[in-house]
């Protein structure tokens, strides 16, 4: 039978907070659930480790190209109803998280469930689906629920190696997919993701993407932007 809920964890090399992650799944009491983890072929105890979980814990290992294609071999992979996206060094927030966000509430339309994240300083993250998409990344990826039908026809584009949830995100906007919002911490997240080094990298990707989602025309309002953001982190 098709789960309820596919979780996807792309993983590479870090075991222990891959643990903790994987605890979190087991805590909880809602259980219709499959878990894809995407080893990038790790070398420090990883694969032993996979081997020895239970049923609902599948997982491959082998050698990818990045973050966003092993998240695209997930999805190849899983059967969920709704898939959702874990980072290895993220995790679950309570033993509750699934079972409120599912077993309580009806769907109509909705093809995104949104909710919200906490840094592990206990910094919270209000994920917000709303224009602001276009002047900064407002929608954090461990928040977001997504309807599997959503990716029958598109997957995350890997020629962008920071933001192509961003980017995903952004389109689904512009097409204005229908939403549910919750007021609940999903998960609680690590603060070491590609997208928290703020280099040039991170800023000339953001302009990109926007521009390929509106037009040429606008990209210098991209770009002013991005220069601008780019040259306050730096400074404070």
């Amino acid at each position: 039978m098709r789960p309820k809920v596919s979780i996807i964890i792309p993983s590479y090399n870090n075991l222990e907070k891959l643990k903790t992650c994987i605890f979190s799944i087991m805590m909880q009491r809602f259980t219709d659930y499959e878990v894809w983890i995407i080893d990038g072929a790790s070398t420090d105890g990883t694969q032993e480790y996979l081997k020895t979980l239970g049923q609902r814990f599948n997982f491959i290992s082998e050698e990818d190209s990045g973050i966003y294609h092993a998240m695209n071999k997930g999805i190849e992979k899983s059967k969920g109803e709704w898939l959702y996206f874990l980072g290895a060094d993220d995790k679950f927030s309570s033993n509750q998280t699934l079972l409120l966000c599912f077993m309580l509430r009806e769907f109509a339309n909705e093809k995104l469930l949104i909710g919200n994240v906490q840094y592990s300083n206990e910094i919270k993250f209000i994920s917000s689906f709303t224009s602001k998409l276009w002047f900064k990344n407002t929608v954090h990826h461990q928040s977001v629920f997504y309807k599997r039908e959503l990716f029958d026809n598109v997957r995350y584009d890997e020629n962008y190696k920071v933001l192509a949830d961003y980017h995903l995100n952004l389109q689904l906007f512009k097409q204005g997919i229908a939403y549910k919002k919750i007021d609940s911490i999903v998960a609680v997240c690590g603060g070491e993701g590609i997208s928290k080094n703020y280099n040039w990298n991170l800023y000339r990707e953001e302009i990109q993407l926007k521009t390929a989602l509106t037009s040429i025309f606008i990209k210098p309002i991209f770009y002013t932007l991005g220069i601008s953001k780019y040259f306050f982190r730096r400074v404070f």
